[in-house]
């Protein structure tokens, strides 16, 4: 009924992010062994107990306010526990604190959780607590990642909106670099209804609907600004989809298979070296294999940018001493 009997350790498991990652891999026959984690223990209890409640067949769930406990033998580790957005904050907003708390996660994983196989970081600014977390776990960057397919469902969704279609007529959407205000919006392998982009960029129509360049490029700022308007609406930061999105990267780690959205991937090498960023993956039995994004000149000029950003953001992070120097992080971790 699961596809699979490994433990896995959902971080932040009060919280709405995390009870509903726990639902998630329960109600989609994921996973059936759960140890949640929380440091306010009376709300892990309250959510332990609603998923108790729900019934789910054959579910060996456990709750503990110790992250030793709950880490110990897990095979895999979903993370939502920093500090929410609020609204009015961008998600750097949230960097230092957040790093702190990714760095005690990288530390625990590296003592309690050695032999993981697959760690996802959902809390932002997620590019920089993931890469923290990498660095202090000593696992293989194969073996850790970001959520970063929000922003890549987000345009999809925009553009469904504008050409008055069902969102599955929309494809190839993707945003990469930065999951935040500098990410990349990818312009190159979008089609609406069969059409690519770039004719409807030139007049082409979908439902009578076309798109001008100054649409775009406003329909481009909403996906940007995507969480942020969640924020105001819901008073509160996204929580379904980030749980969905955490546990559909999961199935595909474990089943090997493809994932149509970018996830967060550490660069050793290359353009984009020593940063963590949404790019497109693949999946195997060694882990996670990420390939550097490709696009039209105006899209890799915003990949550019994004990462010029990213580099920045780690580098005020390393400033403040909650990361070590690059040249140091081999000694850390090995893997690196």
């Amino acid at each position: 009924m699961y596809l699979t009997d490994r433990k896995v350790a959902v971080m932040g498991a009060a919280g709405a992010i995390g009870s509903n990652i726990v639902q998630d891999l329960l109600a989609t026959g994921t996973a059936r062994r759960i140890a949640m984690y929380d440091p306010f223990g009376p709300g892990l209890e309250g959510a332990a107990l609603e998923i108790l409640h729900c019934a789910f067949p054959n579910a060996e769930i456990s709750w503990t306010t110790d992250p030793a406990e709950a880490l110990r033998g897990a095979a895999y580790v979903i993370s939502s526990g920093g500090a929410p957005r609020k609204e009015g904050m961008t998600r750097e907003d949230l960097l230092l604190g957040n790093c702190q708390i990714a760095r005690g996660l990288g530390e625990a994983i590296r003592e309690h959780a050695p032999t993981a196989e697959y760690v996802i970081v959902i809390f932002n600014p997620a590019d920089i607590t993931g890469l923290t977390t990498l660095v202090y776990s000593g696992l293989r960057p194969e073996y850790v990642t970001t959520l970063a397919a929000l922003d890549s469902t987000r345009l999809r969704a925009e553009l469904a909106a504008a050409f008055a279609v069902m969102p599955d007529e929309v494809t190839g959407c993707a945003t990469y670099g930065g999951h935040g205000e500098k990410m990349a919006v990818f312009a190159d392998g979008i089609g609406v209804s069969g059409i690519p982009l770039r004719d409807l960029l030139q007049g082409a129509t979908v439902n009578d609907r076309t798109l001008s360049q100054a649409d775009w490029t406003a329909l481009q700022e909403r996906v940007r600004n995507g969480g942020s308007q969640i924020i105001k609406l819901r008073g509160r930061s996204s929580y379904q989809s980030p749980a969905h999105q955490s546990v559909a990267m999961l199935r595909a780690r474990i089943e090997c298979a493809d994932y149509p959205w970018p996830c967060g991937a550490y660069f050793a090498t290359g353009a984009y070296a020593n940063v963590m960023m949404a790019a497109p993956v693949s999946f195997d039995v060694f882990g996670m294999a990420a390939r550097e994004p490709v696009g039209n000149a105006i899209d890799m000029a915003a990949l550019a940018e994004s990462y010029q950003h990213l580099a920045a953001l780690r580098n005020e992070v390393i400033q403040a001493g909650v990361l070590p120097p690059v040249e140091r992080w081999p000694e850390y971790n090995p893997h690196l």
